[in-house]
């Protein structure tokens, strides 16, 4: 069958959802371009269904007119997964219209909503019944509950409450023939078979599109208690989680970890803002403390940490937040990093996580092949470590163009952290998901039987390879 034209696409779209949920032309710049700019491709059209009963009508109609569709919710991602590429010939489906909030079960402590709610809506609509969904990642402002499911998005309190994964007991999802699975059941015991929600987590929109979610909602803390402190190492710092954990259990939420060169960047990027700590210090941990406890026992316990940190000469220096707004303030230094690296450009985004025992082993090692190859690279290593998520992300040397930089290092330092990382028993993407970036590098990473299941799957459920294709999946040996 010949792909129809994008006119011919446009009109048989337009009599599904309205000729202003349709675009064409220029209008569609903007869904196809990545959130860094570094992918960039072209639309035969960009639909915004405001139902799943329209989403499952165009669905239907490109399945049977051979027309690929790239699912999209808020665009943020950072490989590539959620825009076209540059044949202009699929469609993108975003998700934005989708954006209500249909229940909030206090009693059942469950949210459901529809895919386009912003995580940050999400999250207000949980607390204004004094209930928490405890997903928090920088971009949540603007992410959205779909695109968070289809990536399995991670973020600062997986420590404590896991990924979306965890998170999610129902989804409703369309398939790629236009065929809507049905499941939005809000049980924590349903065993009934294969766990089909399961099979859209983390598949990067190329099984089917998720229109509505069931999530998990926590107990609101009443206290936190929140510090920035140096430590004499990533070995230093592993110990302290390790007393940590002993010291106040399930209240540690987050624990993350910053290296010297990732602070210097973002507090330039935030114009100049002091660091919390008085001295520099090579290596820095945010940690963050919550509990239903009143606020003095909290942060009693936290003191208790440090007391114990600094008599085993793991934490070098510290900075107790002594207001809600000291603790915002910690916790912007952290969350811009990544912006911060956006703004700078030439910036080599390993997103990989290792067992927490090798995790220190891991950034020595992986940080002496990186200055092997460019010695002046600043070494911008950051992260989750609480859940052994490193963010580590080699920045061009000050002196040195991001289009020189890139050229020269992205190749080899890319292949050199994640061959480091499988080495140890990790993985190659922690959070961020595969999209194009590290689809090809699946085929170094993932045994034969392990990509020839995931094929398996994929032709089943898509069997035209219509949905988001050429994302997440390397063409098969």
């Amino acid at each position: 069958m010949t792909t129809p034209s994008s006119p011919t696409i446009v009109a048989a779209l337009t009599d599904i959802v309205g000729a202003r949920a349709c675009l064409s032309g220029a209008d569609t710049e903007a869904f196809t371009i990545d959130y860094r700019r570094l992918y960039l491709g072209k639309a035969a059209a960009v639909v915004l269904p405001a139902s799943t009963d329209e989403l499952s009508r165009v669905m239907a109609w490109c399945y049977a007119h051979d027309v690929p569709v790239v699912p999209q919710g808020g665009n943020t991602s950072l490989m590539g997964g959620s825009v076209p590429d540059d044949s202009g010939t699929a469609v993108v489906v975003s998700l934005k219209r989708m954006n209500q909030v249909i229940e909030v079960d206090a009693i059942n402590d469950t949210l459901t909503v529809q895919a386009g709610v912003t995580l940050s809506a999400a999250r207000s609509a949980a607390e204004a019944a004094g209930r928490l969904f405890p997903l928090r990642i920088g971009s949540e402002g603007s992410c959205q509950i779909g695109g968070n499911l289809s990536t399995n998005a991670g973020g600062t309190a997986v420590l404590r409450y896991g990924n979306m994964r965890d998170l999610v007991l129902g989804v409703e999802a369309v398939l790629p023939d236009g065929r809507v699975y049905s499941g939005l059941r809000a049980l924590r015991k349903d065993n009934t078979g294969y766990d089909l929600k399961q099979l859209f987590v983390g598949s990067e929109g190329t099984l089917g599109i998720i229109t509505a979610a069931v999530l998990k909602l926590m107990p609101l803390p009443r206290s936190s208690s929140v510090a920035f402190l140096a430590v004499a190492s990533p070995a230093a710092a592993v110990a302290l989680l390790g007393e940590a954990k002993r010291t106040a259990g399930q209240a540690v939420t987050a624990f993350e970890l910053v290296s010297r060169p990732a602070l210097d960047l973002v507090l330039d990027y935030l114009g100049g803002e002091k660091s919390p700590l008085a001295e520099s210090h090579d290596w820095m941990v945010l940690i963050e403390l919550t509990s239903g406890t009143d606020a003095d026992s909290l942060d009693q316990t936290m003191l208790q940490l440090l007391e114990a940190g600094l008599e085993a000469g793991l934490v070098l220096d510290a900075a107790v937040a002594a207001s809600g707004t000291d603790a915002l303030a910690f916790w912007r230094i952290r969350e811009e990093i990544s912006d911060a690296q956006t703004r700078t450009g030439g910036s080599i985004k390993c997103d990989v996580s290792v067992p927490l025992s090798r995790i220190a082993r891991f950034i020595e090692e992986a940080t002496a092949a990186v200055h092997a190859l460019e010695p002046r690279t600043r070494m911008v290593v950051y992260g989750h470590m609480g859940d052994g998520n490193v963010h580590f992300n080699p920045l061009r040397p000050a002196d040195t163009s991001a289009a020189d930089y890139m050229g020269a290092c992205y190749t080899q330092v890319s292949h050199a952290v994640d061959a480091l990382a499988h080495a140890a028993g990790g993985s190659i993407s922690a959070e961020h998901g595969i999209g194009v970036a590290k689809r090809d590098d699946l085929k170094l990473y993932k045994s034969p039987v392990e990509l020839e299941l995931m094929w398996q799957v994929k032709k089943a459920l898509d069997p035209k390879n219509l949905l988001n294709p050429a994302k997440v999946l390397p063409v098969a040996r």
